[in-house]
């Protein structure tokens, strides 16, 4: 698992996926930003696929002006590097105030994600 994400984090991502693995329909909080700290890469996480736990659904931004919710593969994230080499990190003062659903409403609007 890549260091994006603390155990703690990987934990209620994985809670969240479990709910949605079990059918259930959630609006839950992003859990988590990375971001591309030379880039315009932005990513809410809400969670982790139980089955390829690799694998986080959320809102993802890559910079190109159509932020979408989708999956993303965090190995792939972490070997991501932006202008100046400099790998994704996680924003640790990032604390999520409204609901995924919220924050892809207004990404969709501005054309990338605000938070």
């Amino acid at each position: 698992m890549p260091a994006l994400l603390t155990a703690a984090l990987r934990q209620q991502l994985l809670a969240n996926g479990g709910r949605t693995a079990r059918g259930e329909d959630i609006d839950p909080l992003p859990v988590v930003k990375l971001f591309m700290p030379d880039g315009a890469g932005t990513w809410l996480l809400t969670e982790l696929d139980p089955a390829e736990p690799t694998r986080a659904f959320g809102l993802c931004d890559p910079g190109l002006g159509s932020p979408e919710l989708g999956y993303v593969c965090l190995l792939e994230l972490a070997a991501l590097r932006g202008r100046l080499r400099l790998p994704v990190e996680r924003d640790l003062h990032f604390r999520a105030d409204r609901s995924l659903s919220a924050y892809a409403a207004a990404a969709q609007a501005a054309g990338r994600i605000i938070v």
